[in-house]
């Protein structure tokens, strides 16, 4: 892969050293070049070329399919992870006394819409983590008899610990336990089949890994599932005959179409479609090679000069993001000092959070260390 040509297709390198894919991801010159294209045709022309911009969103939905190995009928767009987590917890069937089993460290979007559920007589039991990972051990510790659902990231949002899907969605297989992927920090590096990992539910934005725009995501759920999961926000585009507006059939869409309530955002979708063409093109085992091959050499370097890198570089465990710990130092003032020398990195827990996609540099990731050692 020429990765050098790849940097001209983002003109945040002629800037920064950005290491903050984590975060909110820069876009790439095509994902720039389709949301102008949108822009310009609504300006001038208005709604005249409509039936274009619907084949446009049906086309990034094919490449979600193809991202995911999953029938394109079974993939929704939502405005973001939240929302998708939000499908699936207020529309499972729940009973009283049931409970839901996660990571302690999730990012808030994978906690709140379950605490949510306490009204319905449902618990939330936070797993903690050992060591700098998730332990699948704890997490089978806290499956009974009444967990309907087990929810994970991807990879861990502070940590960068990522979890292994197809032994935890094995695990559920056995139990009869749901599954439910947030897969925002993984998805765009790390190809994931949902036709050999068995995935229930998954939800990703687009404006990380996937380096689309924010306000246009993923959702994901196995075709079986569609008439368990009671469908929220029903609105017009949720049934079968949603462009005859003049004739009210209450017959629900059957797949994921059916939580597409409404008017989608188009120009988000289209240039989240233009990253997911130049991210198949180069091919996610590629990506992620790339990425893991940068975040190895932050590690190494990191560690010659003394930092102490605290996420798990085991294989299998290791992502594209690098929690490096520092103690005795303000973090956010590190954080800052990084930025005034043109590296953009960030921080969670009480660490630094360096996340490089396949397009940096070993030569950006020198430029960082050498801001960090100095005190």
């Amino acid at each position: 892969m020429d990765w050098a040509g790849l940097r001209e297709q983002f003109p945040v390198t002629r800037r920064w050293a950005f290491f903050d894919h984590a975060a909110v991801a820069p876009l790439s010159a095509p994902a720039r070049r389709a949301l102008a294209e949108w822009a310009d045709d609504i300006t001038d022309h208005g709604d005249a070329h409509h039936r274009r911009w619907v084949e446009r969103v049906e086309e990034v939905r094919r490449l979600a399919g193809r991202l995911l190995n999953a029938d394109p009928l079974d993939v929704a767009f939502v405005k973001n992870t939240s929302e998708g987590v939000g499908i699936v917890a207020e529309g499972f069937p729940w009973r009283p006394g049931d409970n839901v089993v996660t990571a302690a460290e999730e990012y808030p979007a994978n906690v709140y819409p379950w605490m949510n559920l306490a009204r319905r007589g449902v618990e939330v039991r936070l797993v903690p983590s050992r060591d700098n990972r998730v332990w699948a051990d704890d997490l089978v510790r806290a499956i009974d008899g009444r967990t309907r659902l087990l929810t994970i990231s991807f990879v861990e949002f502070a940590s960068g610990f990522r979890n292994d899907l197809a032994a935890l969605g094995a695990l559920c297989r056995e139990r009869g336990v749901a599954f439910f992927v947030d897969a925002i920090q993984g998805l765009g590096v790390f190809p994931l089949d949902v036709q050999q990992v068995p995935v229930d539910f998954l939800a990703a934005d687009g404006h990380k890994w996937l380096l689309g725009p924010e306000g246009a995501g993923l959702f994901y759920l196995r075709r079986e599932w569609v008439e368990r999961l009671h469908p929220v926000g029903v609105g017009w585009n949720s049934v079968v005959g949603s462009g005859n507006f003049a004739r009210l059939d209450f017959r629900l869409k059957p797949h994921a179409g059916r939580w597409e309530s409404g008017s989608l955002n188009v120009a988000g979708i289209t240039a989240l479609g233009a990253s997911l063409e130049l991210l198949l093109r180069i091919g996610l085992p590629e990506v992620s090679a790339r990425v893991l091959e940068l975040t190895d050499y932050l590690c190494e370097g990191a560690r010659r000069r003394g930092l102490e890198v605290f996420s798990s570089r085991a294989p299998g465990e290791q992502s594209g993001i690098v929690s490096l710990s520092l103690p005795g130092r303000d973090v956010g003032a590190v954080v800052r000092r990084c930025k005034e020398q043109g590296v953009v990195v960030n921080q969670r827990a009480g660490r630094l959070r360096v996340s490089p996609h396949c397009y940096n540099t070993a030569a950006e990731l020198d430029q960082l260390v050498e801001v960090l050692r100095r005190p």
